[in-house]
């Protein structure tokens, strides 16, 4: 089953951007995450409306942070993908008026539930300001630059 990397996908955008002290294209991202242009314009949207980030066109435009990374979380930006699921697994519907369905189905969506819940606490925990510290003390163990127009060349 193909797993849904948007979130992470956006995370990695977004640190990028913050690393940048120019808009940055849909052309360059997309670049930078192996993707179309077509799909970073889609993902951005769900952040503009949030108010994460803005948009310029035109010469010089793009895409630029309209916020503090130490105030956007995880569970932010979470929540402007749309809330993809974040379970692959799920309960058999096959015979709803199964006893044993239904009691397997109950137990198992408590513990979903749970699973759910807890991954949403921990995401509301986690600031991309706390990536980008990471991020930089990974940088600077490695004593490298960052270009998002190389990070990723090939």
């Amino acid at each position: 089953m193909k797993r849904d990397s948007r979130l992470s996908g956006v995370l990695h955008v977004l640190l990028h951007m913050a690393e940048e002290d120019r808009p940055a294209t849909s052309e360059m991202l997309a670049r930078a995450m192996q993707t179309n242009p077509v799909v970073i314009r889609r993902i951005m949207a769900g952040l503009r409306e949030r108010g994460y980030v803005r948009s310029e066109k035109g010469h010089g435009g793009g895409w630029t942070l309209n916020c503090d990374l130490s105030r956007l979380t995880l569970r932010d930006v979470y929540q402007a993908l749309g809330e993809p699921s974040l379970l692959a697994i799920g309960n058999r519907m096959e015979s709803p008026d199964c006893l044993v369905e239904q009691a397997v189905n109950a137990a198992l969506g408590r513990a979903f539930e749970e699973a759910e819940a807890m991954l949403l606490s921990r995401f509301a925990e986690v600031t991309l300001a706390q990536l980008s510290a990471d991020f930089h003390q990974r940088l600077a163990t490695l004593k490298q630059s960052h270009d998002l127009e190389t990070a990723h060349a090939e």
